[in-house]
């Protein structure tokens, strides 16, 4: 051992030759402090990260491919070129779309209804080796089975076609025939024609008013007239229509009941028969949207198309569409944004809420390695390079979130490593007062022909002894505390942080990057004092005596 490190050694002790000074013992206290809150700080917003990110990919595929139109009916082209690419290991289509779930007197709105493939989507009576794009089964709770999910004899839902008004025939005359021929104004003709029918379906509704009136006002003339008989009024009635005395059952005394509500022979419920909810197509819910609305296995949950009256699409009017389900798992992602606001359906079922066909919202892939997603999506979105699709990877799908957490660590981060720069300054602070105490040794050592470099590693090898010995003791505190939250957990309220626990995740590579930066700060912490006392001269050392 050389005699600097001997030196350096024996200035962290005390002049009572106790074992450690207090100027020393607070400098490593207070290095230690730093690096353990530091380590804590990154081991808890790094499991925030991991935390949702486990939640976020349990319930979503990893690579997107969405359409700009509403119109994706050519999914299964995109799925079999997009099955190519390397890396990505499962391909299925998806919709999704916010409904209104209704059981009792419970509504839930804005509830996204997810259409999947049971079989591509969820493993379920898959064959061969293909793989599951959503890691839902995992989350589900004991007694939810996947199975009946999609219904014996299902197939796509077919396209609506919106009937339209047959094409008037051109009558065969030298016009109509010079109109069609080539270059010889058929749109006007065909207008004409349209013009015509017009007319002569006005010239009709105008016989039927002017035949009714004059029954009409026959009838009315044989109840003013005085004299005029039963019979006169009865032959002024339509045929068919009823003759005589109509008084309801009860007499005109009658009153209604309170509760508009109609017997069950009248208006049978079917989610009061089993028979019938046996029959219904099945959806998986969320834990807490299962709580909201009080449903449980094997119960019949409303799912209504959320429209305010009817609606014009396809050129049809349609009222809100309103199918019913059977409860058949409820899944568990541990996060509070999807366990209320998420349900998964058929494929099939779900398309039938909108008269668009076969037709989905995207195509959603999982791969080999979630940390090359993006590279996958940008691979992706070269081979469907038309400009009709974006591609997008799970963390572009919530660029939000994860940002947010991101800049929250580097913004904590940095701010608690500004306790390590104030230990820092009691580093400084103990090696000056170190050096003002040691001057007369200093000088005798300089006068025995100590050079300058062997005193500027004196105090060098002293703070970095500080550093070494408060980052290590900071470490293992660090590692202490972050045990006891696991073991203990730290309970938050998910309607605000989305989990339940505080989330540790301690990171080998985290705690190695805060030791070293830790100790890089202590060692530049000692250049000025050992700068200050390698310039030092003997006579200065000696002036003073």
């Amino acid at each position: 051992m050389s005699y600097p490190i001997e030196v350096a050694l024996r200035y962290l002790g005390s002049k009572k030759r106790a074992f450690i000074s207090v100027g020393t013992t607070f400098a490593i206290l207070g290095v230690a402090l730093g690096v353990a809150a530091l380590a804590t700080v990154m081991s808890v917003t790094g499991g925030f990260q991991a935390e949702f990110r486990e939640k976020v990919l349990g319930v979503n595929a990893h690579v997107l491919v969405i359409k700009y139109s509403t119109d994706f009916r050519e999914y299964r082209s995109i799925m079999e070129q997009v099955s190519k690419v390397p890396g990505v290991v499962g391909v299925a289509p998806f919709s999704i779309n916010p409904m209104m779930l209704t059981h009792g007197d419970a509504t839930a709105t804005g509830v996204l209804v997810k259409g999947v493939d049971p079989a591509r989507s969820l493993g379920v009576g898959a064959e061969g080796a293909s793989t599951a794009v959503l890691d839902l089964p995992r989350h589900i709770l004991p007694g939810g089975d996947l199975a009946g999910l999609r219904r014996p004899g299902s197939k796509p839902a077919e396209r609506a076609v919106p009937s339209l008004p047959e094409v008037p025939l051109l009558e065969p005359d030298a016009g109509a025939r010079g109109a069609l021929a080539p270059d010889a104004g058929a749109e006007i003709d065909l207008l004409k024609a349209y013009e015509a029918r017009i007319l002569e379906d006005e010239r009709a509704a105008a016989a039927r008013d002017a035949a009714l009136t004059p029954a009409t006002t026959r009838a009315a003339e044989a109840e003013g007239a005085p004299g005029a008989g039963a019979e006169e009024a009865e032959a002024a009635l339509d045929e068919g229509a009823p003759r005589g005395a109509i008084e309801p059952q009860g007499g005109y005394g009658s009153v209604l009941p309170d509760d508009d509500e109609l017997p069950p022979e009248v208006d049978p419920d079917p989610c009061a028969d089993k028979e019938q909810i046996a029959r219904m197509p099945g959806i998986v819910i969320g834990a807490a949207l299962a709580k909201n609305l009080s449903l449980d296995l094997g119960q019949c949950v409303t799912v209504t198309s959320p429209t305010i009256g009817f609606s014009f699409a396809n050129g049809a009017i349609k009222p809100p569409v309103a199918k019913r389900f059977r409860v058949i798992a409820i899944f568990e992602a541990g996060f509070e944004q999807y366990d209320t606001k998420l349900a998964y359906a058929d494929l099939y079922e779900t398309q039938a809420f909108y008269d668009q066909g076969d037709t989905v919202t995207g195509v959603e892939m999982k791969v080999d390695d979630i940390d090359n997603a993006s590279g996958i999506a940008r691979e992706i979105s070269k081979l469907l390079g038309s400009g009709l699709y974006y591609t997008m990877d799970w963390e572009e799908l919530n660029h939000g979130l994860f940002t947010a957490l991101r800049i929250q660590q580097i913004g904590m981060s940095a701010v608690l490593a500004l306790i390590i720069v104030v230990a820092a300054f009691t580093v400084i602070a103990t090696l000056i007062m170190v050096v003002l105490d040691k001057k007369k040794e200093i000088a005798v050592l300089k006068a025995m022909g100590a050079t300058d470099g062997a005193v500027l590693r004196i105090f060098l090898y002293q703070g970095g002894i500080i550093g070494v010995a408060g980052t290590t003791l900071g470490l293992l505190l660090g590692v202490a505390v972050c045990k006891g939250l696991l073991v203990y957990g730290f309970p938050l309220d998910p309607k605000v942080y989305f989990i339940s626990r505080l989330p540790v995740q301690a990171r080998p590579q985290e705690f190695l990057i805060t030791g070293c930066i830790a100790i890089l700060i202590c060692l530049a912490a000692t250049i000025v004092p050992s700068l200050y006392a390698a310039r030092l001269r003997p006579a200065e050392g000696f002036r003073a005596q």
